[in-house]
C-alpha cells in the first residue's frame, strides 16, 4: 500500500478497538507501524490486524515491564522466538528515567534487551532488514553498545523512537546509520527542534505514540492530525515540505 503519510510508532494493541482503526486508517490512507510492549500482545495484535496492508506489527517487550517484572524470563525467550521469525520489532530498548522504572532494574532491562537485539542481528538480510522501533530513556550510549555489539547497527534499521539523549549521543547515533522517528510532543521542545534541524532528511520519520494510555479512544482521523501537525512543525523547522520525505523513508524501510 502507498500511504499518504505512515506513523512509525503507534500502539493500537493498546487502543479499544484496534481493527476498527486500521480499517479507518486504510479509508484516508494512513499506514502504521503497530509496535507493541509484551510478546502475548504483539501476537494478539498480529491475529486481530491480520491482512491490512495498511499496518505492520512488531514484536514488543517494552523495558517498563522488563524492570518491574510483568515481563520474565520466559516472555524474553519468547519475544527473541518470535524475533528470529518477524521483520519488525518494537517497542524494544531501555529506560532509566525514575519515574517509570524501579532503581537498579538497569542489569535486568540491558540483558532482556541483548537478547532481544542479538535475536533480530542474528536473522536480519541486510537486502530487506529487520527493522527495529527502539524505546530510549537516559540510555542512548548503552544502547548503541548494545546494538553495536550484537551486529544489530550492521544489519537491523534501527529507528530511535522520540529520541531525547544528548548531542554527542545523536551525533553517534547519527554516525551508526540509525533512524529517527518524531512526534509532535518532541517537537513542542527546544531540544526536539534542535535535534530535528540536524537530523539527515534520509533518516526522518513521523510517529505519534498514542494512543495517550491503555484502552484509551483514538480514532485513525486523531492519528492522521497528529501527523499532519508533526509534518508542518518539521517543515516549519527544515524550511521544506517534509510529508512526501518521511512518507517516501517509511517506505524504504517497511516496503510498500
Amino acid at each position: 500500500m502507498t500511504a499518504s503519510l505512515w506513523d512509525m510508532h503507534v500502539h493500537l494493541d493498546l487502543m479499544r478497538d484496534a481493527r476498527g482503526v486500521a480499517r479507518e486508517a486504510e479509508r484516508v490512507g494512513l499506514g502504521m507501524l503497530a509496535v507493541t510492549v509484551t510478546p502475548d500482545g504483539y501476537e494478539r495484535a498480529a491475529k486481530a490486524l491480520s491482512g491490512r496492508a495498511n499496518v505492520r506489527v512488531g514484536v514488543g517487550l517494552h523495558p517498563w515491564w522488563v524492570a518491574d517484572g510483568r515481563c520474565g524470563a520466559g516472555d524474553v525467550a519468547r519475544a527473541a522466538e518470535l524475533a528470529r521469525r518477524a521483520r519488525f520489532v518494537g517497542e524494544v530498548g531501555l529506560d532509566l528515567s525514575g519515574s517509570h522504572v524501579p532503581d537498579g532494574s538497569l542489569d535486568v532491562q540491558v540483558a532482556a534487551f541483548e537478547v532481544v537485539a542479538g535475536a533480530c542481528a542474528e536473522t536480519s538480510d541486510v537486502r530487506t532488514p529487520k527493522v527495529l522501533s527502539l524505546h530510549s530513556v537516559r540510555t542512548a550510549s548503552i544502547m548503541l553498545d548494545v546494538l553495536e555489539r550484537t551486529g544489530c547497527l550492521a544489519s537491523c534499521a534501527c529507528v530511535f523512537h522520540w529520541f531525547s539523549g544528548t548531542g554527542d549521543e545523536l551525533h553517534r547515533a547519527v554516525r551508526a546509520g540509525c533512524h529517527f522517528s518524531v512526534n509532535e510532543m518532541m517537537l513542542r521542545t527546544r531540544r526536539g527542534r534542535e535535534y530535528a534541524r540536524q537530523l539527515p532528511a534520509e533518516r526522518l520519520l513521523l510517529e505519534t505514540d498514542l494512543p495517550p494510555g491503555e484502552d484509551a479512544s483514538c480514532t485513525a482521523r486523531d492519528i492522521l492530525a497528529s501527523l499532519e501537525r508533526a509534518a508542518g512543525q518539521l517543515g516549519t523547522i527544515r524550511g521544506t515540505d517534509m510529508r512526501a520525505v518521511t512518507r517516501d523513508n517509511a517506505e524504504r524501510l517497511l516496503g510498500r
